[in-house]
């Protein structure tokens, strides 16, 4: 269905992709595999006709095309599902479906009637039901993805792109994703999927391609390799165990952060937490259980019915984020597009970001000099891929943007950190690094919280772990019970107590 030939890339003098091959057939589900800043996105926006390649041959069904746009591409039968969703908020499913190709009547006007039918037919063929009449910034995120999916079908794609699709889903939206993906499959649709994720791949997939620092590093089919050979490939090494090993216990160590009570609504839990010196905390349970909303109010940027909060034992109230800032707690936000980054600015800038006081020179002045070589020994730890420390962040992958943000605060001099999903969009061998990040950073006498959906991570890093359901705390497990099934049990039964 689909082959990409020798195709190679350069911004200026810096070539990113080196004479790359791509084979995709009709009726399977192919991966793409790498490394953040490998050439996947670049690759894809290429076969999409966002980006010229400057060598290669794009073919399907063996004619050679030449895609001077993204509508040259749609043309020829290509539809891609990109990792930030290209939705109207404010229009429904209906209207951003067909949003500048609207179907028309003899009299030239809107047909909505024809317009609903067409996408309630495209919806029961992927077997999914949307409410098709209200704003898709009211829908859930899975949703949205399906909204993407049959307006990328409504295009009569038959090559489909799926960036990170399940980077926000929870486990049974994947699963109805993945039904939807087969559903495809059988239909004669060839599927790219792109995901971080290993056991999705083996679960999804049937042929896979590598790629590593924008060479073809080879293609196989899923049943050949296992999972350390997939992360051979990708990295250029083996990785023997992502997880750092954990220090001993140590219940003696100082409380820096004391929260006493926090209730985020009236009648609802309370939940009480300890977070001691040189320890990860590890916030588990579903989606929606009140992790990260317990996190922002006790920072006051999420309004809390109550809220009593120790900092080294002196009792403290954080009015905004900026507040807690001045104590010594930073924090790494779950959408780091919306809450974490200024995309337009370069990383220089981003990294430096609350922080310019540590570059002063004289009461006015910015030493411009020691501001960059900051930066950079700040990008140089977490790996960050740029040309520079002046690239604008919004030319950067997903999790290049993410290590911008974790660069920044290592930057700083915090003693608590609070990470919301810090692996999320980010490869296993940048992960690994990550991990060993923060176990540095808790060896120096600092201390995280970390909230994750992943858990293999919240298992594999937490010293402790606080379980939450349905706005609150229902347990604080430790040691060997920091296990999945405990874990999981108590995400799924704990017993809530409400306070009035």
């Amino acid at each position: 269905m689909l082959e990409l030939h020798g195709i190679r890339k350069s911004f200026g003098k810096i070539e990113v992709l080196h004479g790359v091959d791509l084979e995709v057939r009709a009726g399977e589900v192919h991966a793409l595999l790498g490394e953040n800043g490998a050439g996947k996105s670049t690759l894809m926006k290429i076969l999409a006709g966002i980006l010229p390649p400057s060598e290669g041959e794009i073919r399907i069904e063996g004619q050679p095309q030449h895609f001077a746009d993204y509508d040259a591409a749609i043309e020829a039968g290509i539809g891609i599902v990109f990792q930030e969703f290209s939705l109207v908020p404010y229009l429904d499913a209906v209207e951003n479906m067909f949003l500048a190709r609207e179907m028309k009547t003899r009299l030239g006007l809107l047909d909505r009637r024809a317009m609903r039918a067409r996408a309630q037919e495209i919806l029961a063929r992927l077997d999914v039901g949307l409410p098709l009449g209200v704003p898709v910034a009211r829908l859930s995120v899975a949703e949205q993805q399906f909204v993407e999916i049959a307006k990328a079908l409504s295009l009569e794609a038959r090559i489909l792109v799926l960036d990170e699709p399940t980077a926000t889903l929870t486990p049974s939206e994947t699963e109805h994703l993945f039904k939807v993906m087969r559903e495809l499959r059988r239909q004669g649709v060839a599927i790219i999927f792109i995901s971080h994720h290993l056991e999705e791949i083996f679960e999804i997939c049937d042929r896979i391609t590598v790629l590593r620092d924008g060479e073809y590093i080879g293609s196989c089919e899923v049943a050949e390799v296992d999972n350390d050979r997939l992360v051979e490939m990708m990295v250029g090494r083996r990785i023997e165990n992502s997880f750092p090993p954990k220090p001993a216990p140590r219940p003696e160590a100082p409380v820096v952060l004391d929260c006493e009570e926090v209730q985020l609504r009236r009648g609802g839990p309370v939940s009480r937490f300890q977070l001691r010196e040189g320890e990860i905390l590890g916030f588990a349970g579903l989606v929606g259980s009140g992790r990260t909303e317990t996190a922002l109010a006790m920072l006051g940027a999420y309004p809390a019915a109550r809220c009593k909060v120790l900092v080294d034992g002196i009792e403290t109230r954080f009015r905004e984020p900026a507040d807690g800032l001045a104590h010594g707690i930073g924090l790494l936000p779950e959408s780091r597009k919306e809450q974490g980054l200024i995309t337009s600015f370069p990383i220089l800038q981003n990294v430096s970001l609350n922080n310019y006081g540590k570059y002063r020179s004289n009461r006015w002045f910015i030493d411009l000099d020691k501001e960059l070589a900051c930066t950079e020994a700040a990008m140089q730890s977490v790996r960050v891929k740029a040309p520079s420390a002046h690239a604008r962040v919004d030319t950067l992958s997903g999790g290049n943007q993410q290590k911008v943000v974790i660069a920044r605060w290592l930057n700083h001099d915090m003693k608590v950190l609070i990470f919301d999903e810090p692996t999320r969009g980010i490869d296993v061998g940048a992960k690994a690094e990550i991990y060993q990040l923060m176990r540095d950073f808790t060896a120096k006498g600092h201390s995280i919280i970390m909230i994750s959906s992943e858990l293999p991570e919240v298992v594999g890093m937490s010293d402790r772990v606080c379980v939450f359901r349905s706005g609150g705390i229902v347990a604080t497990v430790e040691g060997t019970d920091i296990n999945s099934g405990t874990i999981m049990t108590h995400a799924t039964t704990g017993r809530i107590d409400h306070v009035a």
